[in-house]
């Protein structure tokens, strides 16, 4: 026996468990007599261990002159059993008339426990129960706890559960409660179909909700289990995706589910009534507040004349307008968009009626539910705050911001009366999650080749809101550390601090014959202008070298050292055979092209900039997008101390549209230009270029290029670039939408140009100076190396090729194999590329 005496099956268990509680009729065993008439005083109690007389006797309320009437000895025995506390309450007479209350008391728990449960912990169990050691032990609340883990079960995809309550009884009225527990395996969603949809094809709604189709990778994530919850709120994602798009009469009639025995699973049907597709027809603005001028808010609407009909676009027009109203003095104007359809002509003539609210005023901001994070980081997020007036689009901006901090699983504001008419009382109500990291990454690419990355982060750093990361790099070719951190309110100010320090380390490889090392720190300060627009400035000052293999850089023209390995252009001048130096001396093994060689001569240098980026994003989704633009203007300047002088302007845009049949078509333009200022640019300061550019090319492939003979021929990059690609996104209609496989078909077109860094190098040491190509420096004396010979042609780079993406439960990847068909002479080839990582 596990716990003492278990109570096992049949009548007797089931009684204690279940049964009713035994209670005497007040008609048979007790009768209202004059006899009978007592104060509460004169209530004896029998069988009670715990509970106290004088608590007893005070469920009985006695009436006009202290006395007992029929009517409350009743109350006093419904109000006993409804205690819980007793298994048993009876009420008779006792000698001389006396009324006697007998009572069985419940037993106390003793301990709970739980058997057979794998998926969910005890300590969740034991938070959900109502049961509780030390407790009363209730039938009652044995049952309501018996469906509560089922329900449990239940939300993590487990129907088949089976939860079987079990008692143990113990000395002193105490027993021990079991619960055992057959999970059962998952439950999952099957199948997800649409009925009604014809604009949207089925493949393309699956992407829109939250619910997933069960496959062989649904062990890597919980999308797939069927929660009703989870369904109901795939219809209003449905009907908001429908609403986004013109459809003002969508409606997602219904949610059907049904439970297929032979799949063991659930079936979910969508069942769409689309309506007609609209465009905005009229456009006006209307003000019944006296002096303000309805026209003056055109500037802060999102909606235009001819564009779908979109109720994102109206409701965020809404927000601008009543919070613009609030800022010029109007706190308590309320805008209220109207629309009129022409039902012949498809269009919605939408009016914004800029009207004078009640005034009602914010009493209280009560927050619930943060056990972790700051109140002040919760309270920072709105722009109100006690005694203002109250306005719902501040309300509904701050509970949006709440929701993308990603510190909480839900955030809900709802409002209460406050203490008069025209107060109110702000509840926020939100459930806390995790918020900290730990990564382990690897990856491959044709690049960087094999990667691993270890990486902890946590985005509520002691619940005040701080981000904080720190990561360890090391790869085939690429190694380094970064530490980064970010306080999001500088000063209580909505401006976001960053800092980075990090250390990185590129190896040679079969795509540049150096090595680099840079060691950096940069501090940043971000500013969200609007929810589309942002900007970044950034200063940053880091520590760069160039680092060589020894063969590369090995000239040597002291004729009377060991290490004598003369440069051609010493050999000619001093009439040396080359034959002697196994035919071409120190280029015989290759050699580092000249401005190569000057970086390494020139040991680190210090690079300080200052730097800004303006970004514009209208995407759908960031990870996945289908709709909308970025882009992106960055400028560098160098020059702000260090040894480094310039100014670095890049630009880059991308615009996704949907086309037909979920093919989705993006248009990638890009361009820079390099700026020389008071200093000489490096090498190292130019673009490179590749299949960043134009896929097709290896890296560092396009643009100019050293062309000596004997040496490695490196790629110098350029000042000027720019570049246009037009692509193609289309799934793969026969596989399941889970499997996340797309595939891609593209066009690219591009090119580098106009080297402005070093082509000549003065040569102060003849014993190692640089091998240049023959009669271009004097080797007995110190002169000038003008050696560089380079390829700078303005060559339009232009390729095709087909492209697989994968988002897969091991992170994005991609595939690429492009065919260039056009080409500088000296350009370098790459028609397969791959690329991805992932976390686990």
């Amino acid at each position: 026996m596990k716990f003492g005496l278990r109570l096992r099956g049949g009548l007797l268990a089931t009684l204690i468990m279940f049964g009713a509680p035994v209670v005497a009729p007040i008609g048979a065993a007790f009768v209202s007599s004059p006899a009978l008439a007592q104060t509460v005083q004169s209530i004896s109690v029998e069988g009670n261990r715990r509970v106290e007389v004088e608590t007893i006797r005070s469920y009985f309320k006695a009436g006009p002159g202290g006395r007992l009437d029929q009517g409350a000895i009743d109350d006093g025995l419904k109000a006993l059993i409804e205690t819980g506390l007793f298994q048993d309450v009876k009420i008779n007479r006792g000698a001389g008339g006396q009324i006697v209350v007998s009572v069985v008391e419940n037993p106390v728990i003793g301990r709970i426990a739980f058997e057979g449960n794998k998926k969910i912990k005890d300590e969740q169990l034991t938070a959900e129960v109502q049961s509780k050691a030390r407790g009363t032990f209730s039938r009652a609340m044995v049952q309501s706890d018996t469906l509560r883990i089922a329900e449990i079960y239940r939300r993590s995809g487990r129907y088949d559960v089976r939860v079987t309550p079990e008692v143990i009884e113990q000395p002193n009225n105490r027993v021990d409660l079991i619960f055992t527990i057959e999970e059962g395996a998952k439950t999952g969603v099957k199948s997800i179909d649409f009925v009604g949809n014809v604009a949207f094809s089925s493949y393309r709604l699956r992407d829109v909700i939250k619910t997933r189709e069960s496959n062989l990778l649904s062990f890597l994530g919980s999308g797939d289990i069927y929660d009703p919850d989870r369904v109901e709120a795939d219809r209003d994602l449905i009907r908001r995706f429908y609403l986004k798009n013109g459809f003002a009469d969508v409606q997602v009639v219904a949610a059907l589910t049904e439970y297929d025995p032979e799949k063991k699973g659930f079936n979910v049907t969508f069942k769409i009534e689309e309506g007609s597709q609209y465009r905005v027809g009229a456009l006006d603005f209307r003000s019944s507040i006296p002096n303000f001028d309805p026209s003056s808010m055109r500037s802060f609407s999102r909606v235009n004349v001819g564009s779908l009909y979109n109720v994102e676009s109206v409701e965020k027009s809404v927000e601008d307008m009543q919070i613009e109203a609030s800022r010029r003095g109007y706190a308590f104007a309320v805008v209220r968009p109207g629309g009129d359809r022409n039902f012949e002509a498809h269009t919605v003539s939408v009016v914004f009626n800029i009207d004078e609210g009640p005034r009602t005023y914010i009493e209280r901001i009560n927050l619930r539910g943060n056990t972790r994070t700051r109140d002040y980081v919760i309270r920072r997020e709105f722009d109100i705050s006690e005694g203002d007036a109250y306005n719902r689009a501040l309300v509904d901006r701050a509970e949006r911001r709440l929701k993308n901090l990603d510190y909480f699983k839900t955030v809900k504001i709802t409002t209460e009366p406050g203490s008069s008419s025209d107060r109110v009382i702000l509840v926020v109500d939100m459930e806390e999650k995790s918020t900290g990291d730990f990564s382990v990454s690897g990856g491959y690419s044709t690049t960087d080749g094999a990667l691993a990355e270890v990486s902890i982060s946590e985005r509520n750093l002691l619940g005040r809101g701080l981000f904080a990361k720190a990561s360890v790099t090391y790869g085939q070719y690429a190694r380094g550390y970064s530490l980064s951190f970010v306080e999001p309110y500088l000063l209580d100010y909505r401006v976001a601090l960053g800092l980075d320090l990090y250390q990185r380390q590129q190896l040679s490889n079969s795509y540049i014959s150096y090595g680099t090392k840079t060691l950096g720190f940069s501090p940043r300060l971000g500013f969200s202008l609007r929810e589309d627009l942002s900007l970044q400035l950034r200063y940053s000052i880091y520590r760069q070298e160039i680092t060589l293999p020894s063969y590369l850089a090995n000239c040597n023209n002291d004729p009377t050292s060991a290490a004598f390995n003369p440069s051609p252009a010493y050999a000619a001048a001093n009439g040396i055979s080359l034959a002697s130096t196994n035919g071409l001396g120190c280029y015989n093994d290759g050699e580092a092209s000249l401005p190569v060689r000057k970086e390494l001569a020139n040991g680190k240098t210090l690079t300080s900039a200052l730097g800004y980026t303006l970004t514009y994003n209208t995407l759908d989704n960031n990870k996945n997008p289908t709709d909308g633009l970025l882009i992106d203007f960055r400028q560098d300047f160098a020059g702000v101390g260090g040894d480094v002088s310039y100014l670095k302007t890049a630009a880059d845009g991308k615009y996704y549209a949907p086309l037909v049949s979920d093919i989705v078509g993006l248009v990638h333009l890009q361009g820079g230009v390099l700026t020389k200022l008071d200093k000489d640019l490096r090498m190292l300061d130019q673009f490179q270029m590749g299949p960043n550019l134009v896929r097709g090319f290896s890296p560092n492939g396009i643009g100019p290029r050293d062309l000596n003979p004997f040496g490695t021929q490196d790629a110098l990059g350029g000042t000027k670039y720019w570049g246009a690609s037009f692509e193609l996104q289309m799934p793969f209609w026969f596989l399941p939408k889970e499997v996340g496989l797309k595939g891609a078909v593209y066009a690219d077109a591009g090119g580098l140009y106009d080297y402005r860094g070093p082509t000549s190098w003065t040569v102060t040491n003849e014993v190692n100076a640089p091998g240049c190509i023959p009669s271009t420096v004097n080797p007995s004396s110190a002169g000038t190396c003008t050696g560089l010979v380079y390829d700078d042609s303005k060559v339009i780079r232009s390729s095709v090729g087909v492209g697989l993406i994968w988002q897969s439960p091991f992170g994005p990847l991609r595939f690429d194999y492009a065919v260039p068909l056009s080409k500088g002479k000296y350009d370098r080839t790459q028609e397969f590329r791959f690329g991805g990582g992932t976390s686990f």
